[in-house]
């Protein structure tokens, strides 16, 4: 969420209400005016100079709209002025930079799914091809039971769905309230009835959701911001035990990305784990402000629980995408070493089978004849949710693009 994408997407609100009042007939035809033209030939935004403006009204909606209606009143056309009239007329602030984030952030969240469906497709495949591949299961960093390296990435493979499903699970509403949430400066340029059709055209020709207005209810921004952690944690979920188990001592996992070290050539450093596990260190806090931000809320528009979100969020976002990007380059290159899993469970000898052997005793039948359980159970499971969560995926997606 650039600052630049930010405010392109402010500059379509904004054209899409302009449009919608003379769609409806509230404002004039000859108010209706291509903004994004009239900006061009006016040198188009200064964006430095709109950031200082920004602190006097606390947000960049305001310099934003005095820089459009410049333009309009000196742009040479015949009715620049009538269009500068009624600009943003019925919108506040918060309509406009609210509903220009949601733009950007299902921008981002739709690069996020991509990378997410691509990771469920890749490892599905390394699910099943190491199925069969025993390794050492360990609980609280000590050797516990018999496990297949199948099992363990089948229970990364939920991870990755659980967090694609809570991306899927968002919804995206129009911001549209007015000063106080009462639309009341919309009722009284286009009637109560007016009112009504404006904010279901509005919110449907920007290909948002109809909404009442949240200008206090943040749920839209926690919701965004809980989801994209849920994404970190399954990437640090996953570039944690890349780390653990890549250790030289025990070599079962090694990141491909193998990064040098300046002063030490014989290091093959786990670099894009490491990259992954720092954005799942730092998203949850960024998150947490967010929550706060929203507990903050006060009266019908906030007095800095609102302004704390935008760059907060930016950042969620923006390091949610890279984690992304880089999880995908992790689980391509990652290299299993199955030889060095065989080697460590022969390693720790009778003791994986200690728990197998004390329900023996108890019971006082015979071993089962397998101390992998139902390993394979939970592979087929994993396996079979991701082939299913794809298909739908898929049929959404076709769905969408008719």
């Amino acid at each position: 969420m650039a600052p630049a994408a930010l405010l392109r997407a402010a500059l379509r609100v904004e054209q899409t209400w302009l449009d919608a009042l003379v769609d409806a007939q509230v404002a004039p035809q000859e108010a209706g005016a291509d903004l994004a033209a009239v900006l061009e030939l006016s040198g188009g935004l200064d964006q430095a100079a709109l950031g200082v403006a920004s602190e006097a009204g606390g947000n960049p909606v305001m310099p934003l709209v005095a820089a459009l209606r410049a333009s309009l009143r000196e742009s040479g056309q015949e009715h620049g002025p009538q269009a500068a009239r009624w600009l943003h007329r019925g919108l506040t602030s918060q309509d406009v930079l609210d509903t220009a984030v949601l733009l950007c952030a299902r921008e981002g969240v739709e690069a996020v799914r991509s990378e997410l469906r691509a990771q469920v497709e890749r490892l599905a495949v390394l699910v099943e091809e190491h199925r069969g591949t025993t390794m050492v299961a360990r609980t609280l960093t000590q050797p516990a039971v018999p496990t297949t390296f199948g099992a363990k990435a089948a229970g990364w493979l939920h991870g990755l769905i659980d967090a694609d499903e809570a991306l899927a699970a968002l919804r995206w509403p129009v911001q549209f309230g007015g000063a106080a949430g009462t639309l009341s400066a919309v009722v009284e340029l286009a009637g109560v009835d007016g009112a009504r059709a404006l904010r279901s055209s509005f919110a449907a020709a920007l290909d948002l959701d109809p909404s009442a207005p949240w200008h206090t209810r943040r749920t839209p921004v926690t919701r965004l911001g809980d989801a994209a952690v849920t994404a970190t944690d399954a990437w640090g979920r996953i570039a944690n035990d890349v780390l653990a188990l890549g250790r030289p001592e025990i070599g079962e996992l090694r990141d491909g990305s193998a990064g040098g070290s300046s002063t030490m050539p014989h290091k093959a450093n786990p670099t894009l784990a490491v990259l992954v596990r720092r954005t799942a260190l730092s998203a949850p806090q960024l998150t947490a402000t967010l929550h706060l931000a929203a507990a903050e809320q006060v009266d019908e528009r906030a007095d800095g629980g609102w302004h704390v979100e935008w760059q907060t969020l930016a950042l969620l976002l923006r390091r949610t995408a890279v984690a992304a990007s880089q999880a995908s380059d992790l689980l391509r290159g990652l290299r299993v070493e199955a030889a060095h899993m065989a080697a460590r469970l022969h390693d720790t000898g009778a003791d994986v089978l200690a728990e197998q052997e004390s329900m023996t005793g108890l019971t006082g039948r015979p071993a089962g004849g397998t101390y992998l359980g139902l390993v394979d159970d939970l592979v087929d499971e994993a396996t079979s949710r991701a082939t299913d969560h794809l298909t739908k995926s898929t049929q959404k997606t076709a769905q969408e693009d008719l």
